[in-house]
């Protein structure tokens, strides 16, 4: 009976090392050794008005850490930009008849949004999957047009190399925003634009590892982050049954459950550039 305790109990030891093995080297996959850590980007930069610009629903997902604390450790004003209603998006799982996929995800990014404490959302209608094609200058104008009647002093976006996962909308979208900022300052009137802009960063290894030829891609096209903050994974969590159209994304993407790849990625990076310091050429 002795023996077999005592087995039992080795046996037991040796699942918990492997298993604490599994878990430190998945987290690894998800570390970037650059980002300095800190509670809220926003309260580091000193940010009091935050607008973010993303090309669909759900692209909010990749901050939810950042607004939702900008939000309630900060005491901010935060709004956002969701440049297409996702109508061409895959719905994992189906939840509407495709041709009404824009009402519904729309919807989503709406009732998510207002979930993080975001004050203002405006959901624009340019096509999913056809933004680099529409009148880049009408685009830019009508960001630069939000962010004076915004007036944010930080603004968040993709980096315009790599889009955070390659795609071509989230591109051209940090692109777009890079000349709305360019124009504003360029501009007369009394608002000439935000100090800080602040670039969503996905984790190179995980990418490397897992995102194939559009990982290596992300991964060789973006800047190392600056920092990291904590992700708020229970409001991910809360996001993707918002985005029921969209809920099973992560699975998909990644293989693993939802709640496995928040136990490993539970930090947000970014590359912030401040714009006195070093502005847009």
């Amino acid at each position: 009976m002795r023996k077999r305790t005592v087995a039992l109990i080795t046996v037991s030891a040796v699942v918990a090392a492997a298993l604490g093995a599994a878990y430190w080297a998945g987290r690894d996959l998800f570390h970037m050794p650059t980002a300095t850590g800190v509670d809220s980007v926003i309260g580091e930069v000193g940010g009091e008005r935050v607008l973010g610009v993303f090309a669909h629903p759900d692209d909010e997902q990749t901050v939810n850490g950042l607004f939702w604390r900008a939000k309630q450790h900060d005491g901010a004003e935060t709004a956002l930009i969701t440049a297409t209603r996702g109508e061409a998006g895959h719905q994992v799982p189906t939840v509407a008849r495709q041709q009404d996929l824009g009402i519904v995800r729309e919807a989503e990014a709406l009732k998510n949004s207002f979930n993080l404490g975001v004050d203002e959302h405006d959901v624009w209608h340019y096509p999913d999957g056809g933004v680099p094609e529409v009148d880049e200058e009408e685009l830019v104008e009508r960001i630069a047009d939000a962010m004076r009647d915004f007036r944010p002093d930080v603004v968040v976006t993709f980096w315009p190399e790599s889009g955070a996962t390659g795609h071509a909308d989230h591109m051209e979208i940090g692109r777009a925003t890079e000349l709305a900022i360019g124009q504003v300052a360029a501009s007369a009137g009394p608002y000439t634009g935000p100090d800080t802009i602040v670039y969503t960063i996905s984790p190179t290894k995980a990418l490397t590892m897992f995102g194939g030829e559009t990982g290596a891609f992300v991964a060789a096209n973006q800047p190392d982050p600056d920092y990291a903050m904590p992700a708020e994974v229970g409001k991910k969590f809360e996001g993707w049954q918002i985005h029921a159209s969209q809920r099973d994304f992560m699975p998909a993407s990644y293989i693993l459950p939802t709640w496995v790849i928040y136990a490993l990625w539970d930090h947000e990076f970014y590359t912030v550039r401040d714009l006195a310091a070093d502005p847009l050429g």
